[in-house]
């Protein structure tokens, strides 16, 4: 009786103190961990010049530990470091409550529900198998953030939840982003980098998107199927309690008006526009937050909702974001400390240490590992590849490994991982406009990043066998 008393009372901490206590063990840990560099060098690939590590260059500098100071600062650091994703964060919450203000997103969500009444089961592999298309081609991530809250209404309106909606959209891209089969952002700058023709090697990568398909689909169906036959087992049952007054009621909805398809042209022309900018000219958070403001504005005005009422939406729908956005910035005060403190790089050269002395096989596995630990620390998949591959290249030379087994355990270790560490600003955009906690999230995913981290080790190994090339 006692320990079930005791159970019920323990509490998983806020977002904010669990990324808050992570940066003053981060802190503590610049004391330990001794500072290092390496140095800079410019190499030609085959995308261009590049600035990337000199291998062979590590050495230790000058200790810089963390003060107390420095923690507090870590926040407003962090929020400057991460002002782009902050403020898209913002920009795309308010304008898409403009939009979602008009009726018009509610009508076309419920004809689309309606439509697939009876075949629910169809929305998880439909929106996960188009997100991963986008994922493995175009490195859609940040991208994706803006359809996160029709996932939802499309999920709730069949009678799952926002975790559903936010995984087929948020999941479905990382399973293409997993597999790389065409990403020129990061298995394109990683094979640049090791000297290998860029999307060699393609014939696995299809085969491990197929396999991660299916896991990823299965385990969002299980999932969604408990929540279905009783919306207690959620885990955001206390978030779909509050927002059951949002929920689309299917068997009582109004008629599409002619403002409404009028809005809707004006929403899928300015996604269309966007995904031609992101392929044409490699637009990023800047832009997409600069069309999805003139969706926000257009659509507002389309759908005859006075300039003042636009305002008042759009400001309503950029405070709701609030929690989330700022949780971007507390997250990047992690880096901040690690960069201020010059221990990024040590990290790199201990654990690239590590797996150097191994057999073969458990060294490929390693890889993996190693690439997972280093992408908490740099979350940017080009970033880690111009960091990593010029260390991790010539070290399978040394393990009689191929370069291209090198490239994907820097594929899967930047991939899989950024689904749940809490320095990707990407994850933490995609909770604050799902209004998830993190902690609920991690509790979701946790076990698919395990299974989905077995499938890669796996792969390691086949990699090994088949010697990759």
């Amino acid at each position: 009786m006692e320990q079930e008393i005791k159970k019920k009372r323990f509490k998983v901490p806020h977002t904010y103190v669990i990324i808050f206590t992570l940066i003053i063990i981060t802190a503590v840990l610049t004391y330990v961990i001794p500072a290092g560099q390496y140095q800079k060098m410019e190499i030609e690939t085959e995308t261009g010049s590049r600035m990337v590590v000199d291998p062979a260059s590590y050495a230790n500098v000058d200790s810089n530990p963390a003060k107390l100071f420095d923690v507090l600062k870590a926040f407003p650091k962090g929020l400057g470091a991460a002002q782009g994703i902050v403020f898209f964060i913002f920009i795309v919450g308010g304008s898409f409550n403009v939009i979602n203000k008009t009726g018009a997103i509610e009508a076309g969500i419920s004809k689309v529900a309606l439509s697939l009444k009876g075949a629910e089961a169809l929305l998880i592999p439909i929106i996960v198998f188009i997100f991963s298309i986008g994922g493995g081609t175009i490195g859609m991530a940040e991208e994706a953030i803006v359809f996160v809250p029709i996932g939802i209404a499309l999920a709730r309106s069949l009678g799952y939840d926002a975790v559903t909606g936010m995984a087929i959209v948020a999941l479905g891209a990382a399973t293409g982003f997993v597999s790389g089969f065409m990403n020129p952002f990061t298995v394109g700058v990683a094979q640049g980098i090791a000297g290998i023709p860029m999307f060699s090697g393609i014939g696995l990568r299809l085969v491990i998107w197929a396999v991660s398909l299916v896991l990823v689909i299965g385990y969002i169906y299980r999932y969604a199927n408990k929540v279905k036959k009783d919306p207690t087992k959620s885990i955001v049952y206390d978030l779909e309690q509050e927002e059951k007054d949002m929920t689309i009621d299917l068997s009582n909805i109004r008629k599409m008006t002619g403002r409404d398809i009028l809005v809707l042209l004006v929403f899928f022309g300015g996604m269309g526009l966007i995904v031609f900018g992101v392929f044409k000219y490699g637009w990023y958070i800047t832009e997409i937050a600069s069309i999805f403001l003139a969706m926000g504005i257009v659509s507002g005005i389309v759908a005859r909702i006075g300039f003042d009422d636009i305002a008042k939406y759009f400001i309503s729908g950029a405070k709701d974001m609030a929690t989330g956005a700022l949780v971007v910035g507390l997250a990047r005060g992690l880096l901040v400390i690690m960069e201020g403190s010059m221990i990024i790089d040590t990290i790199v050269y201990s654990l690239a240490s590590v797996i150097s002395g191994l057999p073969k096989a458990i060294s490929a596995v390693g890889m993996l590992i190693v690439q997972s630990l280093i992408n908490f620390a740099i979350p940017s998949g080009s970033g880690q590849a111009a960091t990593t591959m010029p260390i991790m290249a010539p070290l399978a030379d040394v393990l009689d490994l191929s370069r291209q087994t090198a490239v994907l355990g820097y594929q899967f270790g930047d991939g899989i991982s950024n689904s749940i560490i809490p320095t990707s600003g990407v994850l933490l955009a995609n909770l604050s406009v799902a209004k998830i906690k993190y902690e609920q999230w991690f509790k979701f995913v946790g076990p698919l990043i395990l299974l989905w981290t077995a499938v890669a080790a796996v792969f390691m190994v086949i990699a090994v066998l088949i010697n990759y090339a």
